[in-house]
């Protein structure tokens, strides 16, 4: 983008506003907006030697402002400095503002040259001075010396969290001599291993498999908090803190406020008796105060930097706006117990932060001629920018502006947002006769000639005009009439991907394929024939105990069932278990066969072939509001591919709720009904009808296409037109509930049936679906998950989409985990409301969900409140719901019926009652129904004051906690959600199978029986049987976790071939260090495996003095490669030929060198 710069930047008009602002004078810089802001900015930063602070008017335009500036002048050199909505003592985590916070802190002290760019409430929370946060940072460098334990324990007091395995930022883990790391500023985390207290290797590695990437010199660690102190400097404030909550207490009782006295003594005691202990917390940031002397603004971070305000009189009204609501806000936490008095003093006046910013003689940017009293400019200027046309995707418009402003010699530059959209542009241009140049890197920008079009991908927010330099700058607001969403966000982590359950627990319930169900027990390490290995022990019904040996590890599973409930123990050497597996096997098998029946009759029968897209179709999809993920696009390619062929379409589309699935079924039903057919969009609730129908109606406004609904909330004068309308092809979509499949509805031209979530339709229906699915395009959505070990199960027989990935710019939702505190909830409820949105709560007593709402209305008078509960009649039920989503009240107060169903993007706060009764999947699928819009979301998980919770409660409220970074509590939730997945997809009857034998062997039968009714599976040669009495296992003091210690057996039992073994050899030298010797011999005995399996061979066993190794009968070797390895070791090797051959090493060697002997004699062999 430096020649569109250099084309302003360059002009007379522009170097006059450039030299008064090198000068240091104070400006203004009228009649401008949008991008044209960003482009002065880069344009004065250009050659700027110093430091940019550049303050908008609010968070979310500082966001736009940066994303805009970022392809203007490098990424490198601009920073985003987000506000931090979360009062000092809440305790929620937002580790996606955290990091973008502490990382630009970081590049603000690292580097001279930088635009900094935030908003006035960004500057109104105080910070540690530069000097101590300099403190907690530190450079890591290859061959460095750094003692381990005090790295740990600087790392502890930075914020960083110590974990067995790091899976997200803010996390540490030590093994041995190695130390992971992952800093809040870098993409992938750090891995360094010690010599010493020498840093003898650094590199980067993976989080999903764990394994390093990159070499590194050096590492820039910074601190995962923002409020940093030393545990001295905290012991030392310590007395004064506990000094002034007595006070406050004390002022309180006097009040009378007995209980809220009680609350705050017990509140801030436990916080701060928990901090003395060296443990970090959530909204410690209250005690700063308190700890550190001389707090700043972000300004004290930027002593000498030029300063640039946007919009300078709405971003003072906005602060003063801020200032007023958190005294307010403060004045009510004092009188309920919640704060003490010196907390509000981290934050920044707005008389203060005037004075500093008129001390910099600022340059104010703003649309109209205005600035603050007392911000007089001593110059002004207009530049001649003006906002460009829009075209709202209409290509001939386009095109006809295009060709008017090449014969005018302008300059002409379109923007999209990715390389994909610049090359469909361009076609689109060139079926129009307009040539145009593609401009898809940095590399391949060229100077601006007149007369010519240039199509570069950059993602800018709006387009402009400037009119000396004849140029003229489109984006996709222009182009498609519409601005895409887009934020900043870093950390699009869903956690790692689930492919198996590993792992185990002391106490879970595991499947051995021969035994049954048993309890898992731990490992234990054995010694049995001189030999020390580990070994997985079970106890079975009757306190039998099974110890079974790591490498048959592949025969063990955990099991996960259906329910909580847990399973039926078997007996150890009983038949149960047998035939319970035969029935299930029986059962399998006979779905197996209706599954593949069914794909085979699909695969012939007569289907409509739909036409390749047309201009409409591009038209309509580049008018989409958000930018598609990479999972959607790959949704859409593999529908419209299964529409294009001439056999009818049945495809499952599954994705998360709010992930895009909606738009992905609107292009096919556009592309449908561009091919002349109509499409019929079924979905199970009256609502959701209403609710798809104004989604529909919206997005395909400005296409000539006739949407109707049919429901039960259409009058029947109404239906009566619409099933008309259908028989004369005059409706082309039609949305409706169940009613659409009734005998009297009939299609002129049905072409694509779209079903939401089958599984909640009656049996009935689901007859009738079958019917029409013989010849019509059916495309199925589900927002539950699929496992993926099913999904690979039923590759070839099913046809599955699956969108993981979550949308661009999803604000994580803030998670609060908390005793029911009614000061707290009612805060909650009264900001959400404060703010024109509306709040879920959810309480799951149906017998006294009148008195809850009743206590909510005393608490908020003012609050419009209504009730929805599963035990009312379906058209009362629908009537509250309708009404909640007309928003004609602000509470509904409701039971767990919102865990599916309507997307309200007004509702923004989820508050649950009672959250410890709960299942994880359910509070997850809670939680998923806010944050559907831009603002960002709360959850509150609430448990009751002094109540105990049991164990596992307490464990799914913590994970609960680490949902907004969707890390291993995501995990757990979702595999409740999977098995009721594989149940939808597969039928309510298999529900029992799988919880007879869990769900990993459910899902290894079903795969077996398709492989086998497809004639894919051949006899196969048994496992070799490999019995060395050798010490090959993993010592706890290699690695001391016992999980990861069973997924690496696990791995190693899975590594079929020597480059696997290997493979993994390197795999545990990258994450653990140098192996001792039993993890060799382990690996050793691994290789030994995968090479007898190849050849051939049935055992390999140690006889007396000698390893014997003798092949299948009727099997045999080269003698060529066997005469090569009689020479190789004559003294230790023999070969006896025979039905079956025996191989024979001698054993008057150290266990190493006869493994290792062996070893290279099967490489030989090979």
């Amino acid at each position: 983008m430096n020649h569109l710069l250099a084309t302003i930047a360059g002009h007379p008009e522009f170097r006059k506003v450039k030299e008064q602002f090198n000068r240091g004078q104070s400006g203004l810089i009228t009649g401008i907006g949008g991008t044209q802001k960003a482009v002065v900015i880069a344009g004065l930063a250009e050659d700027l030697q110093q430091q940019l602070l550049v303050v908008s008017y609010s968070n979310s335009q500082a966001n736009r402002l940066a994303a805009d500036l970022e392809p203007l002048i490098g990424a490198d050199f601009v920073a985003f400095f987000p506000g931090n909505e979360l009062f000092p003592h809440e305790e929620a985590y937002e580790p996606e503002v955290t990091a973008q916070r502490v990382e630009t802190l970081g590049k603000i002290l690292g580097r001279d040259r930088l635009v900094v760019v935030t908003s006035w409430e960004a500057l109104h929370r105080r910070l540690v001075p530069p000097k101590q946060f300099l403190e907690f940072t530190f450079h890591l460098r290859l061959g460095m010396e750094y003692p381990m334990t005090g790295l740990l324990e600087r790392l502890v007091v930075m914020g960083y969290e110590r974990v067995e395995m790091v899976q997200a930022v803010g996390q540490f883990s030590r093994r041995g001599d190695i130390l992971d790391i992952y800093p809040l500023d870098r993409e992938l985390p750090v891995r360094m291993e010690f010599f010493g207290d020498e840093i003898d290797s650094l590199r980067s590695f993976r989080v999903e498999d764990q394994i390093s990437a990159d070499t590194l010199e050096q590492v820039l660690i910074l601190p995962a908090r923002e409020g940093l102190w030393r545990q001295e400097d905290f012991e030392q404030a310590l007395p004064q803190i506990r000094k002034d909550l007595a006070a406050q207490v004390a002022k309180l009782e006097e009040l009378g406020r007995v209980t809220e006295a009680e609350n705050l003594n017990s509140r801030i005691g436990e916080a701060l008796e928990r901090l003395a202990e060296g443990h970090q917390l959530p909204g410690a940031d209250q005690f700063l105060p308190w700890v550190q002397s001389g707090l700043v603004t972000l300004l004290g971070y930027l002593p000498d930097a030029r300063l640039i305000l946007d919009e300078p009189v709405r971003g003072r009204d906005a602060f003063r706006l801020t200032e007023e609501e958190t005294a307010g806000i403060y004045g009510n936490f004092l009188e309920k117990g919640v704060v003490l008095p010196k907390e509000q003093e981290i934050f920044g006046g707005a008389d203060d932060l005037e004075a500093a910013f008129r001390s910099r003689h600022p340059l104010s940017l703003s649309l109209l001629a205005k600035t603050p009293k007392g911000f007089a400019p001593e110059h002004t200027f207009t530049l001649s920018f003006r906002t460009p046309p829009t075209f709202h995707g209409k290509v001939e418009l386009l095109t006809n502006e295009l060709n008017r402003w090449i014969k005018e010699g302008r300059m002409i530059m379109l923007t999209v947002a990715l390389k994909e959209k610049a090359r469909r542009l361009r076609e689109v241009l060139r079926e129009q006769g307009i040539s145009s140049q593609l401009v898809l890197t940095e590399a391949e920008d060229r100077p601006l000639v007149p007369q010519t079009v240039r199509i570069s991908a950059v993602d800018l927010e709006t387009g402009f005009e400037w009119l000396p330099g004849k140029l003229v700058v489109l984006t996709e607001n222009e182009i498609y009439g519409r601005q895409k969403k887009k934020y900043q966000t870093r950390f699009q982590q869903e956690g790692s991907k689930i492919s198996s359950f590993t792992d185990l627990k002391v106490g879970d319930y595991v499947v051995h394929i021969n035994h049954g169900i048993g309890r898992y027990m731990g490992i234990e390490t054995l010694e049995i024939a001189g030999g020390h290995r580990d070994y997985l022990k079970i106890e079975y019904a009757g306190e039998d105990r099974l110890f079974v040996p790591t490498d048959q590890i592949n025969l063990l599973q955990k099991y996960i069932g259906v329910e909580d409930a847990p399973p039926k123990v078997n007996k150890l050497g009983g038949s149960d278990w047998q035939k319970v597996k035969n029935k299930v096997k029986e059962s399998i098998r006979d779905m197996a066969e209706q599954l593949l029946e069914l794909y085979a009759q699909r695969e012939v029968a007569p289907g409509h072939s739909f036409p390749s897209d047309t201009v409409w179709q591009h038209e309509f999809e580049e008018a989409f509001f958000y930018e598609e993920t990479p999972d959607q696009l790959r949704a859409v390619e593999e529908i419209k591919r299964d529409m294009e062929r001439e056999k009818p379409m049945d495809r499952l589309l599954c994705g998360d709720v709010g992930y895009g699935k909606t738009e992905v079924a609107m292009r096919a039903a556009f592309k449908a009904m561009m091919g002349g057919k109509q499409v019929g969009v079924l979905v199970p609730t009256t609502i959701l009808a209403q609710q798809h129908f104004l989604t529909f109606r919206e997005r395909f406004a400005g296409f000539p296409v006739n949407i109707r609904v049919l429901s039960r909330f259409q009058s029947q004068r109404e239906q009566n037109e619409t099933i008309e309308g259908l028989l004369k092809g005059e409706v082309d979509l039609v949305i409706g509930t169940h009613r659409l499949i009734s005998s009297d509805v009939h299609f002129k031209e049905l072409g694509l049936l779209i079903i939401d979530e089958e599984q909640r339709f009656g049996v009935a229906h689901k007859e009738k679906l079958k019917e029409l699915r013989k010849n019509v395009d059916v495309l199925t959505l589900t927002a539950t998950p699929i496992p993926r070990t099913l999904h690979m199960s039923l590759v070839g027989i099913r046809d599955i989409s699956i969108i993981e990935t979550p949308p661009m710019g999803r604000f994580p939702i803030r998670t609060h985990v908390l005793e029911y505190n009614e000061t707290v909830i009612r805060e909650a409820l009264q900001r959400e409301l404060d703010r024109k949105g509306q709040v879920y709560f959810v309480y799951n007593r149906v017998e006294t969900i009148e008195r809850m709402a009743s206590y909510l209305q005393n608490l908020l008078p003012k609050a419009r409140i209504i009730i929805a509960h599963g035990q009312m009649n379906e058209d009362q039920l629908e009537r509250v719901m309708m009404d909640f989503y007309d928003n004609q009240a602000d509470i509904l107060v409701c039971t767990t019926i919102i865990e599916t169903g309507l997307d309200i993007p007004n509702v923004n706060t989820l508050i649950v009652y009672d959250a410890d009764r709960f299942g994880l999947a359910q509070l997850y699928q809670l939680r998923g129904r806010v944050g559907r819009s831009n603002r960002i979301a709360h959850a509150y998980f609430c448990f009751r004051k002094d109540k105990t919770l049991s164990e596992n409660a307490e464990k799914r409220l913590s994970a609960i906690r680490e949902f907004t970074e969707l890390g291993s509590g995501f995990k757990i939730a979702m595999r409740d959600l999977e098995i009721r997945g594989a149940g939808n997809l597969l039928g309510p009857e298999q529900h029992g199978q799988i919880a007879a034998v869990g769900f990993e062997l459910y899902c290894r039968l079903l795969e077996e029986a398709i492989r086998e009714k497809k004639g894919e599976i051949g006899p196969e040669l048994p496992e070799p049987m490999v019995e060395i009495p050798v010490d090959a296992y993993i010592p706890s003091q290699y690695i001391s976790d016992n999980k990861l210690k069973v997924d690496m057996y696990k791995k190693i039992a899975n590594a079929q071939t020597l480059e696997a073994v290997e493979s993994l050899a390197d795999e545990l030298l990258d994450r653990f260090g140098e192996p001792p010797q039993p993890v060799q011999n382990l690996m050793l005995i691994a290789q030994l495996k995968a090479l007898a399996k190849l050849l051939g061979f049935a055992s390999i066993t140690k006889e007396r003095t000698e390893l014997v190794g003798k092949l299948h009968v009727g099997l045999g070797v080269d003698y060529e490669k066997i005469l090569g390895v009689l020479q190789k070791y004559r003294s230790h090797f023999r070969y006896q030929p025979g039905r079956p051959p025996v191989f024979k090493w001698r054993a008057n060697l150290t266990d190493p060198e006869l493994l290792t002997m062996t070893v290279d004699s099967l490489k030989r062999l090979q």
